[in-house]
């Protein structure tokens, strides 16, 4: 599944340059779901994270226009009910799955994250971030939409995000604005 949504318009006011965001789902058995409580979750992860990774990170580049246009990121799971939300931090949370779209970006800074659980329909929020610049906050973004059909029971949704452009009016400042106005250098 995939989604985009373009604003045009932001506070009554035409945006300089339009923000467009981007999501890419799949839905996925949980190879977890019905076993119990599985100790190790390392076979699993090394078997799908890899090639989900790959796959999701190639369908986000071709909806964009590529890596270099990206300019915040970010990835969820949501676990149906009858997994762990350690389940779905398994596939999102680990180089295997991750690095793929880091490399593809350019990007210098983590991917922001959520990892959750829910039936079908369940709200699944993506946040973003700058790639390149955590402390940027026109691009501290949310993408929420929800899948009627998912996750079901024994499924895990798993979703890459992105943004061209930030906020269009952005008129907060960033952190290092705050830093330095609190006279520190930690935050």
């Amino acid at each position: 599944m995939s989604y985009k949504e373009e604003t045009l318009i932001e506070g009554g006011r035409e945006a300089p340059v339009p923000l467009q965001l981007f999501t890419v789902a799949a839905v996925l058995k949980n190879p977890w779901a019905g076993r119990g409580f599985v100790e190790d979750l390392k076979p699993e992860i090394h078997a799908i994270a890899p090639s989900l990774g790959e796959l999701m990170t190639a369908r986000m580049l071709e909806m964009t226009g590529g890596g270099d246009r990206i300019e915040a990121y970010g990835k969820a799971a949501v676990v149906g009910t009858d997994g762990e939300v350690e389940h779905a931090s398994a596939l999102i949370h680990t180089l295997r799955f991750g690095n793929h779209y880091r490399r593809a970006v350019n990007a210098q800074s983590y991917l922001a994250f959520t990892n959750t659980r829910g039936g079908p329909d369940a709200p699944i929020a993506v946040p973003l971030m700058d790639k390149n610049d955590a402390g940027r906050r026109s691009h501290y973004l949310t993408i929420q939409f929800s899948i009627n059909d998912a996750p079901a029971h024994d499924e895990i949704v798993v979703v890459l995000g992105a943004s061209i452009g930030g906020r269009p009016h952005h008129r907060i400042g960033d952190r290092y604005q705050d830093l330095a106005e609190l006279g520190s250098t930690h935050g």
